[in-house]
């Protein structure tokens, strides 16, 4: 029985993270879920929202927008439209994201063929400030 998985998170632009950790919780489409090692083999989509991962006593977090996750043999392979880690991120631009995206749905109807869009951007503005605020309480 393995007490570690492999952890490699990557995006289009970088390779966030590639290493032995103790278990991996990220948001999928069908909620959160955490691995462990020895963890059945699946393949996910990922939604917007925070992953973070078990480190020892340490559980960095980071904002991921979408992408696909993949367990086989304790590995774990994370392919991120786009993730950073919360001390990373500008809080201030994701306030000015998160309130530009707000003002933008309020002048669109539900059926605007850029609702979705401004939809999805506010998740994710919201989420890079969800995360990076609990970076700073801790």
């Amino acid at each position: 029985m393995a007490d570690k998985i492999r952890l490699r998170l990557v995006t289009p632009s970088r390779l966030l993270c590639d290493e032995e950790v103790d278990e991996v919780t990220a948001p999928g489409a069908l909620g959160e879920f955490t691995v462990l090692p020895d963890h059945i083999a699946f393949l996910t989509l990922l939604e917007i929202g925070e992953m973070s991962y078990k480190q020892g006593n340490q559980r960095p977090r980071l904002a991921v927008s979408g992408g696909y996750a993949e367990v086989l043999e304790n590995v774990m392979t994370v392919l991120a439209d786009a993730a950073e880690y919360a001390d990373e991120i500008d809080i201030e631009q994701a306030r000015k994201d998160k309130e530009r995206a707000e003002k933008r749905k309020e002048e669109l109807a539900p059926d605007d063929q850029a609702y979705q869009a401004v939809e999805t951007a506010l998740r994710r503005a919201t989420v890079r400030l969800q995360v990076a605020s609990k970076e700073a309480r801790h």
